[in-house]
């Protein structure tokens, strides 16, 4: 699908701070436009964006309950009682267990940790599992990017003397389970500074205040930013504010000394010996980690995160890697079938603004996956179904813009459970209200959603000439990292260009296009590559012009580097 090229040029203020800023980066155009376009007014504030600082974490006790918390916290290590660290099965779940099982064991061994299984235990806590923590002894549970609904399984703990601090990210429902504590930035009337945080942060954020109120040092807290630094990059949540310095630092400590099972993820994803960056997370290290919850136990992806042997965590990783190649898969057969339904509907030209696809015979663990890849093909929220433990389950994913946890909310009446994000929701129901849902979801899809948010768009930062693509602005442009929702990676665009004569079809269907081109400003020949658009090869091989957008890339090699464009469309002029 052709997305819609959009561009939106500076206002006359942003005008005013862009030339101001100018005058710092003076010759390395367009780096100031840039800045003012993520909200940068100054120089101070460029450099604080360039080098971000761990002085500039938010006071964790502005969370609101996060005294309550440390103090309950203290209590129970000071009466030597029982603590469960409990989470969700995702990589933000098992990243945030992980974390805060590892930083509290360095000081306290009445602690154990349990992730529920997909199938069996499903999502979030259950009563089994409260009985299952009665029986071991539990008083005080920490629950991590899950809890926040949990309003009758806490009140069932509490009858049997047993705690909860949560530390969820998820929206809540105005009615708030009876925890001890709850920390969770999008609480109505939280003035937290940083509303985003992933599941693994806001555990994070528990432990740094856990730290302040026991007057402990920042070494060990600081070597388990590799942890939130994946979970950020792999739950999409924005690379802003504090988010974009706890993930700065977190791919540090990944390049230099990451932990022991991440180290081992590493060696399996042939990562070993280059920088390892936020893509790597979301496509290499990511994937491997959900595949341990999505395929057989998040546990395991703890286990792994948590050990302290080289060559269990090889092995352990292994394992998960294996994990992996069954879920892609298993991802590959379902999408194709979930797409043959779909065609058979006539979808690609159906009115319908939203997809509701319902196979009780898939693995519950790969609908997510099934339903990101629809809405990328057709352009559409969607929510796919299985059957597991009675109830349809599934999940949804939603277009830029479009907030299908409000979609999903809207007929909370027909469905069992739910909960989520603006992009995100999981939910289930029980089979007979699947034809209503399917109704009403579309209807009120139908509604609300705008016309330009059925067609992709792709924004534009700023217009290029070849002459200004130079090795110093690719210098400052690699400060600009890390990448994600709020400081996405820069696109460009450039008029003009040529074909030098030299570009050609690659791959092993000549699907894609290696591209050596020319603009009209400068004799430098800018190599790129384009994929999936052979389509494009005569037109380009004509010697018309036509414009580019891309983003820029470093391409190292043995030799030294070289700039390269990774073309994301091409437009004939």
């Amino acid at each position: 699908m052709t997305s819609k090229w959009n561009y939106c040029p500076l206002t006359s203020d942003e005008q005013q701070v862009e030339s101001d800023l100018a005058k710092s980066y003076a010759g390395v155009p367009p780096v100031s436009e840039l800045l003012v376009q993520r909200g940068i007014s100054s120089v101070r504030e460029a450099e604080k964006f360039f080098h971000p600082s761990l002085k500039d974490l938010h006071d964790p006790f502005l969370m609101p309950d996060m005294d309550k918390a440390v103090h309950r916290l203290n209590r129970a290590m000071g009466a030597k009682e029982q603590i469960m660290v409990y989470g969700d099965y995702d990589v933000d779940g098992t990243t945030a267990v992980a974390l805060v099982y590892k930083y509290l064991r360095n000081f306290y061994s009445h602690i154990d940790y349990y992730i529920p299984t997909r199938n069996e235990d499903g999502y979030g806590i259950s009563k089994a599992t409260i009985d299952m923590a009665a029986r071991q002894g539990v008083k005080l549970f920490i629950i991590l990017d899950c809890g926040i609904k949990a309003t009758e399984e806490i009140e069932y703990a509490r009858s049997l003397g047993i705690d909860f601090i949560i530390c969820d990210h998820h929206v809540p429902d105005e009615k708030l389970p009876p925890a001890v504590a709850i920390l969770n930035p999008k609480l109505e009337g939280s003035t937290y500074p940083c509303p985003h945080l992933s599941g693994c942060g806001v555990g994070y954020k528990l432990m740094q205040a856990f730290a302040i109120s026991n007057g402990l040092g920042n070494t060990e807290l600081e070597g388990l930013l590799d942890l939130v630094a994946v979970s950020i990059a792999a739950d999409i949540v924005p690379m802003v504010g504090e988010n974009r310095i706890l993930t700065y630092h977190g791919l540090k400590r990944l390049n230099s000394n990451p932990n022991m099972g991440l180290r081992a993820i590493i060696r399996i994803c042939g990562l070993g010996n280059r920088e390892i960056t936020i893509s790597d997370v979301i496509f290499k290290i990511g994937p491997r980690i959900n595949a341990s919850g999505r395929m057989q136990s998040g546990k395991e992806a703890v286990d792994l995160l948590v050990a302290r042997d080289v060559a269990d965590a090889y092995t352990r990783a292994k394992e998960i890697d294996r994990y992996n190649q069954d879920r892609k898969e298993l991802d590959k057969q379902i999408t194709e079938e979930a797409n043959t339904i779909l065609e058979e509907r006539g979808e690609m030209t159906s009115d319908q603004k939203s997809i509701v696809i319902y196979n009780k015979n898939w693995h519950k663990g790969i609908i997510g996956i099934v339903a990101s890849r629809l809405t990328e093909l057709y352009y559409k929220p969607s929510v796919v179904l299985t059957y597991s433990n009675g109830l349809a389950t599934g999940s949804s994913r939603s277009v830029q813009g479009f907030d299908v946890y409000k979609a999903v909310e809207s007929v909370r009446d027909l469905l069992e459970n739910f909960g989520g994000h603006t992009y995100a929701v999981g939910l289930s129901l029980k089979e007979e209200n699947i034809a209503e849902f399917t109704r009403r979801f579309e209807q009120f899809v139908s509604d609300n959603i705008r016309p330009d948010q059925l067609t992709p768009q792709l924004d534009i930062d700023a217009y290029l000439t070849f002459a200004e693509i130079t090795p110093e602005f690719l210098s400052l442009l690699k400060q600009f990292n890390p990448f994600g929702p709020g400081n996405s990676k820069p696109v460009f665009c450039t008029r003009g260009v040529t074909d030098f004569g030299t570009s050609k079809l690659v791959g092993r269907h000549s699907e894609h296009i290696k591209l050596e081109l020319v603009d009209s400003t400068c004799g430098k020949v800018m190599n790129g590559i384009v994929f999936n658009s052979a389509a494009s090869f005569d037109h380009i091989h004509s010697g018309k012009p036509f414009s580019i957008c891309y983003t820029i890339e470093e391409n190292k090699h043995k030799g030294g580097s070289a700039i390269q464009l990774f073309v994301k469309e091409i437009h004939p002029e």
